[in-house]
């Protein structure tokens, strides 16, 4: 497997079929199910004990998806298939979009219907089913993957100047950790619900000798250099996930309203600095592919071809050893400005 396909695995958040039945409509008493079997205006709750797991996804160069090693839900290595992307509406007329994935056997054949929501669900409460999308899925998912910094972060230029991410423009110079100075090629902006897999994590002043907050998307990697190996990571060199961090008081997710989300593209994957945080920008992989512009992908193939390249891609620690609430201090204390 190379590298790109190593690094690409991500972590999403998902209910089982049976966690979200029919209470009402054509199909009352089945669970959920993929696009095929799926009526319009059916009414879905979640079941009573319900509770959401991790399903570890790993895109492969094919396009296709399969169940990564470290999974809390499914077979490793078994295909999934994205199905669809349901709109689903409360009785008070808020939607919520839902993502589903197909895990099936050798044949074939449906194992399990994974629901990833792109918002809260809650209990209690009757869903109605409004549409089913089979187009955006990919793109929806793709998004999920990316990497973004919010309105107002910070970012360090090749001449030391510090300059809000809203006021940057393609061909600005950027100071790079392992490049030095390097262009800017492409901007992407999106307003986006900051709810559920959307709400931004908040990284406040001083937790990693950040003078300011650092605010970003969920799947954003930081990166961290030990003076010692305090985590037990077996190296100084360290990407984090920002939601790895999040404690409840010096990092933790900020729920609710809107948020301006900005992506920054180089020729190669880079690690910049936000807020006096060195962070990575967009990474272009199978995972996130789908989440450029059509036009851009084709502009850029030769350049993003090499994207997932970089060493430090190696550097990525896992969950487990973030499992703590004082992982954020242990790493402010390990790392050097």
């Amino acid at each position: 497997m190379s590298l790109a396909e190593q690094n690409a695995t991500f972590s999403l958040p998902v209910f089982r079929s049976a966690d979200l039945m029919v209470v009402s409509g054509a199909n009352t008493g089945d669970a959920l199910s993929f696009a095929e079997e799926l009526e319009h205006s059916d009414v879905y709750n979640l079941s009573k004990g319900a509770r959401m797991t991790r399903l570890s996804v790993q895109p492969r160069h094919d396009e296709t998806l399969v169940i990564a090693s470290d999974t809390g839900a499914g077979h490793p290595g078994a295909l999934l298939h994205l199905d669809s992307c349901l709109t689903l509406m409360s009785p008070d007329g808020q939607t919520t979009e839902v993502l589903l994935l197909v895990e099936v056997d050798d044949e074939g054949g449906v194992v399990e219907i994974y629901a990833l929501p792109l918002a809260a669900l809650h209990f209690k409460t009757d869903y109605s089913l409004v549409t089913i999308d089979r187009d955006s899925t990919r793109a929806k998912l793709a998004e999920l993957a990316c990497v973004f910094f919010t309105r107002g972060t910070h970012i360090t230029m090749a001449n030391g100047a510090q300059k809000p991410i809203e006021d940057l423009k393609v061909g600005d110079r950027v100071l790079t950790r392992d490049d030095g100075p390097q262009e800017i090629r492409w901007i992407g902006q999106n307003t986006v619900r900051a709810v559920g897999e959307y709400a931004p994590i908040v990284i406040t002043a001083g937790t990693l000798h950040n003078e300011h907050d650092l605010v970003v998307s969920p799947e954003h990697r930081l990166f961290i250099y030990q003076r010692s190996d305090a985590l037990g990571a077996g190296r100084s060199e360290l990407l984090v996930r920002a939601r790895h961090l999040v404690n409840g008081h010096s990092v933790y997710r900020q729920d609710g309203g809107f948020v301006d989300y900005f992506q920054l593209l180089f020729d190669s994957h880079q690690i910049i600095y936000a807020e006096g945080i060195a962070a990575e920008t967009l990474l272009i992989d199978p995972r996130t592919r789908p989440a450029l512009p059509a036009e851009l992908a084709e502009k850029l193939s030769a350049t993003l071809s090499v994207h997932a390249q970089k060493p430090h891609l190696a550097y990525e620690v896992k969950e487990s050893l973030l499992d703590r609430p004082d992982a954020a201090e242990i790493l402010r204390r390990a790392s050097t400005r």
